[in-house]
């Protein structure tokens, strides 16, 4: 499928400004060029999926709430899973360019842990319905490869942790050459820790949806990531 044009910007256009996309579907559609027709798509899929409760949205529901009919809807998108596909797309520009930022800023590769962990809690807060995709939960009765492809984000985000923290732990070997201590505990698995602290950071997702959107991922972050990566 085509690329979102500049996802980053044009999404978090409506995150910032929810009420943007709430406009009436008929002032929105006097306003739009051909070109942002598909982006005004996305934008209104995630703002129902931030509805507190978990309700399956149609087409038909989509179509109501952009004041198109469904079949303008496959003009610009051949189903609702690549619908959802363009979300998944948004969401992992922006997580893997703010990881690339991560690791370009810092050096230590516990701190690029920690900054990519409080990145991907705090990625919710600006985003909420998209965290619904992230769990997969807007997926369920959906095409399986939409899962498929979030569960390949996520392993990719392991990976990226594992590498950060197999950088903390060559930084620790050559502390200990010279201080005779390493900072990092005996037997510091950096796979280990890396799938525990993908598994923190999605079970407070879950928590996150479950409540309604209320329970910030963030909450007490600091504190317990500091246990998990040391």
């Amino acid at each position: 499928m085509q690329p979102i044009d500049k996802p980053d910007e044009v999404l978090a256009e409506h995150v910032d400004n929810p009420a943007h996309a709430s406009a009436p579907p008929s002032t929105r559609a006097q306003r739009l060029k051909p070109g942002e027709r598909r982006v005004h798509i996305l934008q209104t899929l995630a703002a129902m999926l931030e509805a507190p409760k978990s309700e399956k949205i149609t087409t038909a529901a989509l179509a109501a709430r952009l004041g198109v009919s469904e079949a303008a809807l496959y003009r610009h998108f051949a189903s609702k899973a690549q619908m959802f596909e363009g979300l998944i797309e948004f969401i992992e520009q922006t997580i893997f360019g703010l990881i690339n930022q991560i690791a370009e800023k810092e050096t230590s590769g516990v701190l690029q842990a920690r900054a990519i962990a409080l990145m991907l809690l705090n990625f919710p807060a600006r985003n909420p319905g998209m965290t619904r995709v992230l769990t997969c939960e807007a997926l369920i009765g959906e095409h399986e490869r939409l899962t498929e492809r979030v569960n390949q984000m996520l392993e990719r985000v392991e990976a990226s942790l594992k590498q950060c923290l197999r950088l903390a732990q060559m930084e620790a070997g050559e502390t200990a050459q010279t201080h005779a201590s390493s900072p990092l505990p005996p037997g510091y698995e950096p796979a280990i820790r890396a799938s525990l602290l993908l598994s923190y950071i999605i079970g407070r997702w879950h928590r996150y949806v479950r409540s309604g959107f209320t329970r910030a991922p963030a909450e007490h972050a600091d504190a317990q990531l500091l246990l998990i990566l040391q």
